[in-house]
């Protein structure tokens, strides 16, 4: 059975594509992560003990690892999930998403061209085109603005691959998806970040006016779409993967409240008074939208669950698992949290 390399595979979206691989029964899965903050073993426990799957630890950004790595796996194929991710990070500092996002690539591609491998998926994200307020969804071949340092080193990786291929004939893909949300997200992102503060009696914290809309997208469905592009994407091209729905983020945390009481037994509307608006994130965008017709038409792709369906199976998720949620939420995570909603950009206001 030919090995796949995945990087990152025990953060958010790589544990949930590591475990479709596995559960495809499709290739030998080594996933390669360096276990940051955000990258959690225990997202895997399920498939730990498996034939078809190792775990090395490790630093994309450490080209003799890297190297050492690729000579002993012979991998046939890389995904490329290993990311500093969080846009409030990369504003507080900038310097861990240029080493991962842009120097870690670098080496994996390095390491990729000198061991000629099949194929080579890189991860990438909506951010990258920048705000798309008052135009079209954007496509493929769309100019990329980055608004945040995490978006400016996501984009400077895309056109790093798109180099590679161009001067190497480096055979890639790449995939760009819209808001992922679902189990095991790590509690900065929104989604779980409402639950978590629900549950606990704290504030519901919400950027500027919280009209920011965005194209919310199940990760179970995102991963399916990336699995797709690993198949049969063509060499060269880049995915879009979105839902082609976009809700603000006020409305997703008020929907959130009405499910998270539904479930848990609380007042709705107990829980929206604790709605609180605070300074925005400097730079934030206003808008993304993506429009994602190639992936429908050469992949037959498309988003399965939707979007209340699928935040209430992520809700039930965090309401099963506040064990997992107390764990990663510890320690340097507090801090974070009052550096970005409590001091840095102001103080919260109704």
């Amino acid at each position: 059975m030919k090995t796949l390399l995945v990087t990152g595979g025990c953060g958010f979206i790589g544990s949930h594509f590591v475990r479709l691989v596995i559960q495809k029964k499709a290739w030998r899965v080594i996933n390669l992560d360096k276990l940051t903050y955000a990258g959690n073993p225990e997202n895997l426990d399920d498939i730990k003990n498996n034939s078809r799957y190792a775990f090395a630890r490790g630093d994309i950004t450490d080209p003799s690892f890297v190297g050492e790595l690729f000579q002993k796996e012979k991998p046939w194929a890389v995904v490329n999930f290993a990311a500093e991710s969080h846009v409030d990070r990369s504003i507080i500092d900038a310097s861990p998403f240029l080493q991962t996002n842009v120097s870690g690539v670098q080496v994996l591609l390095d390491a990729a061209r000198q061991h000629q491998v099949e194929r080579f998926l890189q991860v990438s994200t909506d951010e990258i085109y920048g705000d798309a307020d008052g135009k079209e969804p954007f496509q493929e071949e769309d100019p990329l603005k980055p608004s945040s340092p995490y978006a400016a080193s996501k984009a400077a990786a895309d056109l790093l691959c798109l180099a590679y291929r161009r001067t190497y004939e480096l055979p890639l893909v790449i995939t760009r998806s819209s808001n992922n949300y679902g189990p095991f997200q790590f509690p900065e992102k929104l989604v779980p970040l409402v639950i978590r503060n629900a549950l606990n009696g704290d504030d519901l914290p919400v950027y500027g006016d919280g009209m920011q809309r965005r194209d919310w997208l199940y990760v179970e469905d995102n991963v399916r779409g990336i699995f797709k592009v690993m198949e049969r994407g063509r060499i060269g091209s880049t995915y879009n993967l979105g839902t082609g729905e976009e809700r603000t983020n006020l409305d997703v945390v008020q929907v959130l409240c009405d499910v998270i009481a539904q479930e848990a037994n609380l007042d709705s509307a107990a829980l929206r008074r604790r709605i609180r608006f605070i300074a925005d994130r400097p730079g934030h965008d206003r808008r993304y939208a993506l429009n994602f017709a190639r992936a429908r038409q050469e992949l037959q792709w498309s988003p399965q669950l939707s979007f209340e369906a699928a935040l209430r199976r992520t809700v039930c998720w965090y309401l099963d698992n506040q064990e997992w949620v107390k764990r990663v939420t510890s320690g340097e995570y507090l801090d974070y949290y009052k550096a970005v909603y409590t001091h840095t950009w102001g103080r919260a206001r109704r």
